[in-house]
């Protein structure tokens, strides 16, 4: 277990990263600056004073209200901040000051901006898989971790698992089944998991759609959200992957167990 000190400050780093993905998911669906104009209301555009945009605390102090004009600010904003804290702390808790928990904490920040962004607006911006997929990349040379080619290797099965599987889906249902999007962000989770980790985050991931979203899908019609589905996928992938394969090779061969 990682020093309290060391988590303490994981935690107020994951709050900083969360407040900036507030910022990303609300702007970067619109195409809009992350960097510019500063933080402002939404409802009455008052831009918000530093003291009014502490992650979490701010919120708390504000009893969920624009000082200016008085409307509501969304529950969403301290939810995010809130788990990426969790995110942040948490994998300095499990794996200590290391670079592997390093990479866990970007990856997991990059999957609830996504997970998030694609539930709310159908979409996952290019510079959060993209962005991502650099990142995992650049893990991959980190001392620990399974390689470059590992890396490399899991971001082309992750994208093309998604493509050949998208363009099937599009012969037999005479429309687009998977959105490019989908495909960017599956590379992005095979170079932090390699090949295995992607193609059970794929298998995860539309399980848990299916499940969780198809009967809405068929009442409804609306589109699953496959984004925010993959993104549970490759969490659940990255912190139980190694058991879950032990499992079923234990199950394939009894003689493991």
């Amino acid at each position: 277990m990682a020093d309290p000190g060391a988590i303490v400050c994981a935690a107020l780093l994951g709050a900083a990263a969360g407040s900036f993905l507030n910022v990303c998911i609300t702007r970067m669906p619109a195409g809009d600056s992350v960097v510019l104009p500063r933080s402002r209301c939404p409802a009455c555009g008052a831009g918000i004073r530093w003291f009014d945009n502490i992650p979490i605390v701010s919120w708390t102090l504000l009893r969920a209200r624009c000082r200016d004009c008085g409307e509501p600010i969304s529950w969403r904003y301290p939810a995010v901040e809130l788990a990426t804290v969790a995110i942040w702390a948490g994998m300095v808790w499990m794996y200590g000051t290391t670079a592997g928990a390093l990479a866990g904490a970007i990856l997991f920040t990059l999957l609830l901006g996504i997970a998030v962004t694609d539930a709310r607006h159908y979409v996952i911006p290019d510079p959060l898989s993209l962005g991502g997929l650099a990142a995992g990349l650049a893990a991959s040379l980190f001392p620990g971790s399974a390689g470059p080619l590992n890396a490399l290797a899991g971001a082309a099965l992750g994208f093309g698992a998604l493509f050949v599987v998208g363009r099937c889906g599009e012969r037999v249902l005479r429309k687009p089944a998977l959105g490019g999007g989908d495909m960017k962000m599956m590379a992005m989770v095979g170079a932090f998991l390699g090949p295995a980790g992607a193609l059970l985050t794929i298998f995860l991931g539309a399980l848990a759609g299916s499940i969780i979203f198809g009967p809405t899908s068929l009442r409804t019609g609306r589109p699953v959200p496959f984004g925010t589905f993959l993104a549970l996928g490759a969490a659940a992938s990255f912190l139980f992957g190694d058991t879950m394969f032990d499992w079923y090779l234990g199950l394939a061969d009894p003689e493991r167990g």
